[in-house]
């Protein structure tokens, strides 16, 4: 089943922006531009894996929406463009799991998300693309019903690659997130492991290669 994630930001191109990546990342966005509208609407449908929310909202600023949400035990995550310590502490002394700043990059909050998610998972975390059947949380591969074996890391940079499937990821990122930031080895570890995801997996044609950048999972 698709994430849920609930967006409250009144910048309709950041929205838009936002759900837009969601959605390719195989999530289900539902917006809204008014924190009090969205603060009615919580009672009758509530089931989110996730909230972004914009501080700075009519209706109901984010903090304040942030204390209707705490009933229904739905993590949030503050995007703003309000940097100060105060805004930050203020957040996430009072509750909330994460805050980004304005402006950011859309991979750095997908991870953010994915980080946050995984902290509170809902179900059992499965990811289907074609063939495949991904177990989060198992960390098990099948293909047509059929277990794959995989390394750690090869399983840790499928995950990632199919977290943001449709996007492209460079090396260095694909390093960072799957290695560590302290690794000190070549970016030529990233190569060979997609070898190994093509081979073992059968995905020449899905696994692409992005010139000059990384790789992209089209799924």
């Amino acid at each position: 089943m698709a994430k849920r994630i609930l967006i409250v930001e009144d910048e309709e191109a950041i929205a838009k922006m936002i759900a837009m990546n969601l959605r390719v990342a195989g999530m289900e966005p539902v917006i809204f531009g008014d924190g009090l509208e969205a603060e009615r609407s919580l009672p009758e449908d509530h089931e989110f894996d996730l909230a972004l929310l914009d501080v700075m909202v009519p209706g109901r600023n984010g903090f304040e929406l942030l204390e209707s949400i705490k009933p229904y035990d739905i993590p949030v995550l503050f995007l703003t463009a309000k940097d100060d310590l105060n805004s930050k502490l203020t957040g996430l002394t009072g509750g909330a799991e994460d805050y980004i700043v304005k402006p950011f990059e859309m991979l750095e909050l997908l991870v953010r998300m994915d980080k946050v998610m995984g902290r509170h998972p809902r179900a059992q975390e499965i990811i289907l693309l074609g063939e495949l059947e991904i177990n989060l949380n198992e960390h098990k591969v099948r293909k047509n019903g059929t277990e794959i074996p995989l390394t750690p890391m090869e399983f840790d940079l499928l995950a990632v690659l199919a977290k943001n499937r449709n996007m492209a990821i460079s090396r260095e990122s694909l390093i960072s997130l799957v290695w560590g930031e302290n690794y000190l080895g070549e970016t030529r570890t990233v190569d060979v492991h997609i070898g190994q995801l093509r081979k073992k997996l059968g995905l020449h044609d899905q696994i692409k290669t992005v010139p000059k950048i990384g790789y992209r999972l089209e799924i």
